[in-house]
């Protein structure tokens, strides 16, 4: 019996079981679809994944509060500080963000995100949030509260493991 409670990482383990519980290759397709999505996404407006990304850690910071500076991007987005440079060159150029000096720190610089980067981010975004919408309203809010608290479990498994491997 213990010996079935190992994953079976050979091509023949049964579909499902080779990542241990079928919720995990589920979560797989969904990544891989998502991915898919802003991929799809970006080539409509010309824009690579990286400044995708960029634009989502921009919104992230500046809805919790936070100053987005370049080291912070560069950090978020695992970049070299000349690959962050030609990301904000980009979104600059398309007119996605700014650069601002901050306001107490006249010596550090802020990327802010422009109206058109909002306006273009909800056009992008509108079909997947309506479909998701639809596809929640299927749930009760005891199971939405239940898999909240399993997708942020989840992200928390998965940030670890990046941080643990990050460290080996």
């Amino acid at each position: 019996m213990a010996a079935n409670s190992v994953p079976d990482p050979s091509p023949s383990a049964p579909a499902g079981r080779e990542f241990g519980h079928p919720l995990l290759r589920i979560l797989q397709e969904f990544t891989l679809e998502a991915n898919r999505y802003v991929d799809a996404a970006g080539e409509r407006k010309d824009m690579h994944r990286t400044d995708m990304n960029a634009l989502a850690v921009i919104m992230r910071h500046t809805a919790r509060g936070n100053v987005v500076t370049p080291g912070l991007l560069r950090k978020e987005l695992n970049l070299s500080s000349p690959a962050t440079t030609a990301l904000i060159d980009r979104l600059d150029s398309s007119g996605h963000v700014v650069r601002e000096r901050h306001s107490t720190d006249r010596r550090q610089v802020q990327l802010k995100m422009t109206p058109k980067a909002f306006q273009e981010g909800g056009a992008i975004f509108a079909p997947l949030a309506q479909h998701m919408g639809s596809a929640l309203a299927a749930f009760s809010e005891e199971e939405l509260e239940t898999v909240t608290r399993f997708m942020t479990a989840m992200i928390d498994a998965t940030v670890a493991a990046r941080t643990e491997s990050a460290g080996a």
